[in-house]
This record gives C-alpha cells, structure tokens and sequence, in this order.
C-alpha cells in the first residue's frame, strides 16, 4: 500500500503556517560571519511544530544549520522517536535556500522519500519538494542493520 502523497496530508493553511514560523525563526538567527539568517519549522508525524535557526560559530566547521538545530530540539522535547511529515526553511535574505547536504541527510533520519520539503526558490517564490526527490537513493539505518 502506498503512503497518501504531502500533498493531500499537509494542507495549504498548515504549509503557509509553517512557513511563517521557519520566517519568524530565522530572526532569531546567530549569524555575524556569513549573515544569511535562515529558520526551520518541522511539522512532526504527532502534529507538533518545532523550530530552529542556524547558529554560526568563528570556526566556520562548527556552525549549526537551521535543519540541524530543530531536530536536535524536536529530539529533545519529544524523544528519538520523532517522525516527520513537512520541513519548511526561510531566510531574510531574500535567496533560494533548500536544506544543504549535510540536512538533507540529517531529515532521512527521522523522514522517509514522502516528508514534504517547502523552501523559498530563486527570487524568493515558494517551492516544494519531497525528501526522496531531494536525496534519491538516501543511506538509511536499515542498512545497517544485519539481516
């Protein structure tokens, strides 16, 4: 049986909310090196909304993605079982900003190929994809696991 696509489990109301909650977020952002202030809101599978902002650091390896920083709060607040259904991130900067590598990867931890991803595209508009499209062929932790 297939899983009911993002599109009909994430209404319009519930993506503009998110939206505008990884917006607010992203005000929140600690960035005086790069100045790209960026937010996420995660829409977990229980319904729950938890964000995070990106917290840059003067050793440039140890910044903290927007991405990163939700999910250790939703892990925090709500236990490693977290699942996710939605993931929207914003900047003020006014540039197309999708979860890098590193996020991408972190998402399919607690995503699967259907966990809806909304991110501002080039000149700001609103775009949307899934997980799977974003990271075909992802490393799980099934894979780990012997059989």
């Amino acid at each position: 049986m297939s899983k009911p696509s993002p599109t009909r489990t994430v209404t319009l109301a519930k993506r503009k909310q998110l939206r505008k909650l990884a917006t607010a977020a992203a005000k929140h952002s600690y960035s005086p090196y790069s100045r790209f202030r960026v937010g996420a809101a995660l829409l977990l599978s229980n319904g729950k909304i938890v964000t995070g902002c990106n917290v840059e650091n003067c050793s440039y390896r140890l910044t903290s993605c927007a991405e990163q920083g939700a999910i250790a709060r939703a892990v925090a607040e709500h236990g490693p079982g977290i699942r996710l259904r939605a993931v929207a991130v914003a900047n003020l900067n006014h540039a197309a900003s999708m979860p890098c590598g590193a996020c991408r990867q972190t998402l399919t931890e607690f995503g699967d190929d259907s966990t809806l991803i909304l991110y501002p595209g080039e000149k700001g508009t609103p775009e949307e994809t899934t997980l799977g499209e974003l990271l075909p062929h992802a490393f799980r932790l099934e894979f780990l696991e012997s059989k």
